[in-house]
Order: structure tokens, then C-alpha cells, then sequence
């Protein structure tokens, strides 16, 4: 008879429910400037099930105002969900949550103890009170390296935009000049064809060395755009159409300009400072009248070889 007895004691006994603070710290939400607790959360350290809990909440709702008790919105759950995962939010009794959850604060919690009337719920509201001032102690004593936090995670931030725009600027201006190692022109581009040679023949800072067997006025006003200190050579052909006083006339303006001659190239070639070059498909005088390519030349072999050329099948 006694052994019954206690077994139906131990049967009723309220389950001694443990919250330390690790336990409420972690069940802790911010939600719209304010600390409150998930309604199942509740329902798990009060021992009873989520939707019980919200039924004694809305029986007695003169007892919760909005500061007490508030559901959530569409976005303001799936934010939570996305930020601690949707399986903590879900209620597992009868196949799941049906509804958007409720939220309470530190009022509306104290107020589900008085509501629910039951010792567990008691003792776990006084175990979330003592959580709760802890925290505001906490935060209370940590304000100003808080503050101090903020202000650096601030410079932080700033710096980090400041140098992501730098870099983009960065990244914007190697696109932009970005040169490609070949480029058409086909017939009648013959603004573009000039636009591009000019822009080869500014990269000069010292030297061009042009290989035209056919060159006229029009290859001169190309090479005009040159800069100031950069000196010109050009290899063609005797029979070309430029004369003494072409080359007297583009030297008393754009110095300096020498004419050379050879038969060893049937291609155009454009070298900057003797280490860049182009192959050129059609005279410069004639770049855009007919379907012609440039190709950048990598090879600083190439150049070298073709230099070494030069100075052998150079004409008296």
C-alpha cells in the first residue's frame, strides 16, 4: 500500500525543470527593439504544449498588451528561421506549426506564470527573470566597450567600402584598357582603323619603328600624334611617295623623323620602344579602306629578330 502510494506520488510530482543561463541566452531573440522568447520555447521549459500556452494567453488577453505578447509577421519569421535554422522553430506536436508563432517579453513572460498556475511554470518564470536582469546587467556594464565596438566595426565597414571602390575602380580601368592581342577592320572602318592606330602610336615613349613598303602624307599625319620626345624610324621602299620636303616639313614640327629603305618586308610592322609590336595587314595609309587585322606580337624574340633584320637589309 505504501510502495502504491508513493508511486502515484512520484506519478504527480512536478518535474524539477532546470533554466540556467546558458538555457536563455541561447532562447533570446531581438525582434522589433526588444528581447522576448519563442512561444514554443516557452511551452518547452513550462511543460505544456505550444498551443495550450497561446490558448491561456488569448483567454486572459487583457493580460497581454502588444509590450506583453505579439505574433509574428511573414518576414519576421522567415528571418528567424533563416537565422537559426527552421527545425528550432517548428512545433512538433500534432505534425507541425500551423500559425505564425508568438513572441513574449520579459512582462509577458512573467504574466504566462501567473496565467498557467502551475509550479514549473513558476519556478522557470523566476529562472527567466534572473536570465533576463543578468543580461540587462551585462549590457548595462559593457556599454561602453559596446560603444567602442560599434565605432570600430563602423571604421571597418567604411574602410572596407572605400577600398571594395577602389578596387572596382581598379578593376574597371584594367577592363577598360585591356588591350587585345587582335583586332578587324573590315571595309569602310576607316575611322575606327585610324582611332586604334593613333592610340598604338601614343603608347611610344621613346621610339617607333615603322615597316611600310608604301608610305604617303597620310602615314605621316598618323605618326604627328606621336609624342613630343619620341623619335621615328621608318623602312620602306625607294619608290615611295614621300619626298624630302615631306619628311623636311613633318621634322620641323614633330622631330624627329628618319626615312630608311629596304626590300626585306612585305608585311606591316609598328614597334614601340623595341619591345612592343604589331603586324599590320595594310599600310597605314590605307588601314580601313579594305578588310585588314592588327595583331599584337608577344614574342620579344620576334622583335629582336626583326630588328637584327633590319639593321642587315638596311639600303644605302
Amino acid at each position: 500500500m505504501g510502495e502504491k502510494m508513493m508511486a502515484v506520488e512520484k506519478e504527480n510530482q512536478v518535474p524539477d525543470v532546470e533554466v540556467t543561463r546558458y538555457d536563455i541566452t541561447n532562447m533570446v531573440y531581438f525582434i522589433r527593439n526588444q528581447q522576448v522568447m519563442l512561444d514554443s520555447d516557452l511551452a518547452m521549459l513550462y511543460q505544456v504544449e505550444t498551443k495550450n500556452l497561446n490558448k491561456a494567453m488569448k483567454r486572459n488577453g487583457q493580460r497581454f498588451p502588444k509590450d506583453f505578447c505579439f505574433q509574428l509577421s511573414k518576414e519576421e519569421y522567415d528571418n528567424l528561421r533563416f537565422q537559426i535554422g527552421t527545425s528550432s522553430l517548428e512545433d512538433n506536436s500534432y505534425g507541425g506549426r500551423r500559425y505564425l508563432p508568438y513572441v513574449y517579453t520579459e512582462q509577458g513572460i512573467s504574466m504566462l506564470a501567473s496565467v498557467l498556475r502551475s509550479e514549473v511554470a513558476i519556478n522557470v518564470s523566476i529562472g527567466i527573470m534572473r536570465a533576463f536582469v543578468e543580461m540587462r546587467r551585462f549590457i548595462a556594464n559593457n556599454a561602453l566597450l559596446f560603444d567602442r565596438i560599434s565605432n570600430i566595426e563602423l571604421k571597418q565597414l567604411e574602410y572596407q567600402k572605400q577600398t571594395d571602390e577602389k578596387l572596382e575602380q581598379v578593376f574597371n580601368y584594367i577592363s577598360g584598357h585591356e588591350e587585345t592581342s587582335q583586332k578587324i577592320f573590315f571595309e569602310g572602318q576607316i575611322y575606327d582603323a585610324f582611332s586604334l592606330l593613333v592610340s598604338l602610336i601614343q603608347k611610344a615613349e621613346k621610339e617607333i619603328v615603322l615597316i611600310d613598303g608604301y608610305i604617303d602624307i597620310g602615314t605621316l599625319n598618323l605618326l604627328s600624334k606621336k609624342g613630343n620626345a619620341v623619335a621615328v624610324t621608318v623602312y620602306t621602299q625607294k619608290r615611295t611617295k614621300l619626298t624630302k620636303t615631306d619628311i623636311e616639313n613633318f621634322n620641323a614640327q614633330y622631330p624627329a623623323l628618319e626615312v630608311r629603305y629596304t626590300k626585306a618586308f612585305h608585311d606591316r610592322f609598328l614597334i614601340l620602344d623595341r619591345r612592343t609590336a604589331y603586324h599590320v595587314g595594310a599600310s597605314l595609309k590605307d588601314a580601313g579602306k579594305k578588310c585588314f587585322g592588327i595583331n599584337l606580337i608577344r614574342d620579344e624574340g620576334i622583335i629582336k629578330d626583326i630588328m637584327q633584320r633590319l639593321e642587315l637589309e638596311t639600303e644605302a
